[in-house]
């Protein structure tokens, strides 16, 4: 069995937040909008997830979440920035 390595990449620590963060929330069909280095070193990522599903589509409710991992791709923490309806646009 190897040993998991830290993310080097971006695609890599993105990887990392959404299984650490399915695993702490349960949601699993969640969408990467954005990805930045931390100053600290680590990653921030934003994930929006479906919380509650609707019909017609455009009226589910959506949340974004950014999700925290250090250098060592473990996860630091994640909080509920906004919640919104799919159909809804930044104003």
């Amino acid at each position: 069995m190897s040993e998991q390595q830290p993310p080097n990449t971006a695609a890599a620590a993105m990887e990392s937040a959404r299984s650490q963060f399915h695993t702490m929330t349960g949601h699993d069909n969640c969408t990467a909008t954005g990805i930045k280095a931390r100053p600290e070193g680590g990653w921030s990522v934003l994930f929006d997830v479906v919380e509650l599903a609707r019909i017609p589509a455009s009226t589910s409710v959506v949340a974004t979440y950014r999700v925290d991992v250090d250098a060592d791709g473990g996860l630091c923490g994640f909080e509920r920035l906004r919640r919104y309806t799919r159909g809804a646009t930044d104003g």
